[in-house]
Parts: C-alpha cells; structure tokens; sequence
C-alpha cells in the first residue's frame, strides 16, 4: 500500500507519517508540504493508493487543488485533512468527490479505521463518539443532503453487526474459514498482503473479534457460513 501525506506543518508530517508506518509496516509513506510537490509526486507515482490532502496547504486555494488532482488523477482516491475547516469548503469538496474527511483533532486508530474503509471503496466521515454521529463542529444535520454520509458514520462507528460486512470482508472471510493465510487470500483475490490485513482488521472488529480465528467461529455461532462455506 502506498499513501501520499500532503500537509504544510512538517511536525504533524512526519508524526503522521511515521505512526502509519508503525501500525503498517508493508505501507509506504510519501511526503508532500505544498500543490506543486503533490503534483510533481503524482506524476512520478503511478500506483498511490490514498492520498491525505491539508485542506489549508500553500497550493489549494480553497478547494481548487482538490479539484486538480480529481481531474487529473480520477482514479486515486483523495481524503482531506483539516485542523479546522469551514463548513462550506468540506460540503463542497465531498461533492466534488473527496473520499473522506479526516479532522486533526482525531485519534490516530480511528484515521487508520478511516483509511481501510476508503480503501475498501467507501466514504470515510469522523463521527464524534459522544453523540455517535457526525461531527457537528464539520458537517451540518440536514436529513437529505447528509443521510448518506450519516449511514457511513454510523457503519464505522458501530461493531459485532454482521449485516455491514463490505462485500469485499465477505469474500476475506470465506477464505478465513478456509484457514487460508494472508498470502494465499492475497493472491486469490488480487490484492496485496497489507490490503488484506486491512481487511481481517474490519472483520475482526466487526464481528467483535480479537483475531482471524475468533472472527471464523463467531462467523460460524452467527449462522454467517453456509456448507459450502460461502458468507452469507
């Protein structure tokens, strides 16, 4: 996994940077501290997998940054950083087809949780854990604009509910209960090793696991494993 970390503050930078290397050792952290490095670090790297954008990085102005490196690279997925952000600019840049939200002020698991759930596809928006919901202080309550992104808080928020397995976790755990290993997951689906841990991660939380065997049994005690041991 390959993620790019864009943010003029070179001590949040570097602390960031190495923390995710810490928890992920397989992961590969690039630098950036303005636009230009950002777009110079793209055009070089072909295979970035998240990029992590300070929405006040010398370069952006505003939101346009965002929207240069959407249209410019479409295909990798771009999440915002933001010690404190106006309202307007992060509605406008959800829109515009940011992946996610990450507010500095969040714990370092829950911008890793953050990140699977991107990777796996989704939106990723910080839920205040004392409301569990969206964090007022960034996003407004409006029932038909946000109920979307309200949904997604929720699915990261909550643990132990099968029902929200990502397709991609169902086809992880079939293997689980195959007693396949990471590698062997890997190369099945395609995907690389640090991708799947990311994968048996969410399931294990989830399914209020400690590790892969625990997620296996309570996969078969929930009735998620039919005989063929597909997940249902």
């Amino acid at each position: 996994m390959k993620l790019l970390v864009a943010d003029d503050h070179a001590l949040f930078r570097e602390a960031l940077t190495q923390f995710i290397e810490r928890a992920e050792p397989d992961c590969e952290v690039l630098q950036a501290k303005d636009m230009h490095e950002v777009m110079g670090i793209m055009e070089g790297n072909s295979e970035i997998d998240l990029v992590l954008l300070d929405m006040r990085m010398p370069g952006m102005d505003g939101v346009n940054g965002l929207e240069r490196i959407l249209q410019t690279y479409p295909e990798t997925p771009v999440a915002l950083l933001s010690g404190l952000a106006e309202k307007f600019h992060v509605e406008k840049a959800m829109k515009m087809g940011a992946c996610g939200f990450f507010p500095k002020t969040m714990s370092g698991k829950a911008l890793l949780n953050g990140v699977q759930k991107i990777l796996e596809g989704e939106q990723y928006i910080a839920i205040d854990h004392n409301i569990n919901d969206i964090m007022p202080s960034y996003f407004g309550h409006d029932p038909q604009e946000y109920q979307g992104l309200h949904d997604t808080a929720q699915a990261v928020y909550h643990t132990g509910i099968p029902g929200k397995l990502t397709p991609r976790e169902k086809e992880v755990l079939s293997y689980l209960l195959k007693g396949s290993s990471n590698k062997e997951i890997a190369n099945s689906l395609a995907l690389q090793v640090v991708t799947v841990k990311l994968h048996i991660r969410g399931i294990c939380r989830k399914l209020n696991s400690r590790n892969r065997t625990q997620a296996a049994l309570k996969a078969q005690q929930l009735g998620l494993v039919i005989e063929n041991q597909d997940v249902v």
